[in-house]
């Protein structure tokens, strides 16, 4: 999350457009070592059991885009940053756009959620902490079940969006992991995750490799685009922070 930050900041100040072209945009694809629990922006991190984290080997980390909990364990996570006068919106759906593609790659059909919750009246909820139980409009969905979900945070004309794709059902291990001591809402929490969330092993039968999808990213990104692909390392990027 540091490092998504320090890369929006980079966007922000124009130096990785001086270094790579002033139309170039950044995809960031990682996982997860240890498995982590993300904070939205604004969250209280006393909704999350600090000491179970603790003794089931679980960091807690907080993103620097808003939303609610995400338990990141077994699953792609990709970040895209850009210097652009496109609205979020715009942005939002074209990213997911290029992930549904590579999804199709996989066999995978995913279709748009084609609305928006009242985020401020769901917040108000007990039951909000997870983030992963709510779609926005934009989002993937598979058979109305939520597959990847975004969030963003813009700087200046800098624009950061990063997303989780879950691979297996780990991520659903999140109402173990909570403070709260009122069953009803631990177990609406579990309800929501396991009714309106799915993960690619649901659909597949099988979790496919984090290899896999990166593959497929590239190829996809390859096929939308004319301009020039480049690897770049984690050593790359972080000697221009």
């Amino acid at each position: 999350m540091f490092f998504d930050t320090a890369l929006l900041r980079l966007f922000s100040k124009g130096s990785f457009q001086d270094r790579y072209g002033h139309n170039a945009v950044l995809w960031r694809f990682y996982s997860w070592d240890p498995a982590a629990v993300s904070l939205g922006h604004g969250q209280s991190a006393g909704e999350i059991d600090e000491k179970r984290c603790r003794t089931e080997n679980i960091d807690i980390v907080r993103r620097p885009t808003g939303g609610r909990a995400v338990l990141h364990a077994d699953e792609f996570t990709y970040s895209f940053f850009t210097e652009t006068r496109e609205s979020n919106a715009a942005v939002y759906a074209m990213v997911h756009d290029i992930i549904r593609l590579a999804l199709r790659r996989l066999g995978v059909e995913t279709e748009f959620c084609r609305s928006t919750p009242d985020m401020r009246k769901r917040y108000a909820t007990a039951e909000s902490v997870s983030c992963f139980t709510a779609s926005a409009r934009n989002e993937l969905q598979a058979g109305g079940r939520k597959l990847v979900g975004s969030a963003q945070r813009r700087s200046d004309r800098a624009l950061l969006q990063h997303g989780s794709l879950p691979l297996s059902e780990k991520y659903r291990m999140l109402p173990d992991l909570l403070t709260s001591d009122d069953p009803a809402v631990l177990s609406a929490v579990a309800d929501r995750l396991e009714r309106k969330t799915v993960s690619l092993a649901d659909l597949t039968g099988s979790a496919a490799s984090f290899d896999t999808l990166c593959d497929a990213m590239y190829r996809t990104i390859a096929a939308r685009t004319d301009a020039a692909i480049r690897y770049l390392t984690e050593e790359e990027l972080t000697a221009l922070l």
